[in-house]
């Protein structure tokens, strides 16, 4: 590849930010993310439900965790990532991604095999969670008991009221996995799009060899 060539390939934006960042750009504010941030709550949920609805020996609560943990471990990983491989942190958000997935199927098959409801999209208990912001699985766990308060106080349950609690606390949990996959989507969109713009650490490196042989 001649050096014409190789500058061909750079987009304009490509090279002004090499000269403004420096080689390796500012990169791992991955806590600063929603997608991170959400990801860290289901995780939180997670292990708090599978302590309480799942068999401490069942090979399933090790999993759901492992894929909670796994969508959280791995969007940090990305970010961290960054700064010299955009294609590594493109390959590590959608492993997020699919582990929440991965995890999103174990809460259906838990609703699925007891019998009990999963709610749809025009539930507005769904965007009532949401419309929360729940920070913490304190204030998620606050929520579920008000929700399970208030259809019993209802008599809308025709089930005991114990089964409620999981019906509800598994809905919540895909609610929240819902929301993160959504932004972990557009994450992948956007980490794209500034790839095929910018190029990754390979074009910034030749780029700034370029620069040096120039001042010489």
């Amino acid at each position: 590849m001649t050096e014409q060539n190789g500058q061909r390939g750079l987009s304009r934006r490509a090279i002004e930010n090499t000269n403004s960042e420096g080689l390796i750009p500012k990169h791992g504010g991955y806590r600063k993310l929603k997608s991170f941030q959400i990801a860290q709550l289901v995780y939180d949920v997670t292990v708090r439900f599978c302590d309480c609805y799942i068999d401490r020996f069942s090979r399933t609560k090790d999993q759901m965790v492992q894929a909670a943990r796994s969508g959280v471990q791995n969007i940090a990983e990305g970010s961290k990532a960054s700064g010299t491989s955009k294609k590594t942190e493109l390959k590590l958000t959608n492993v997020a991604r699919a582990s929440l997935e991965e995890l999103r199927l174990d809460y259906e098959d838990f609703l699925r095999h007891l019998g009990l409801p999963q709610w749809g999209w025009e539930d507005p208990r769904r965007a009532e969670l949401i419309n929360r912001r729940c920070n913490s699985v304190e204030e998620v766990a606050k929520w579920i008991k008000e929700v399970h308060e208030r259809i019993n106080k209802k008599g809308q349950s025709t089930r005991s009221t114990k089964s409620t609690y999981p019906e509800i606390t598994a809905n919540a949990a895909l609610v929240l996995i819902t929301v993160a996959c959504s932004l972990l989507d557009r994450q992948l969109v956007a980490q794209a799009e500034a790839f095929e713009k910018e190029g990754g650490f390979t074009e910034r490196l030749y780029q700034r060899r370029i620069q040096a042989r120039r001042r010489q």
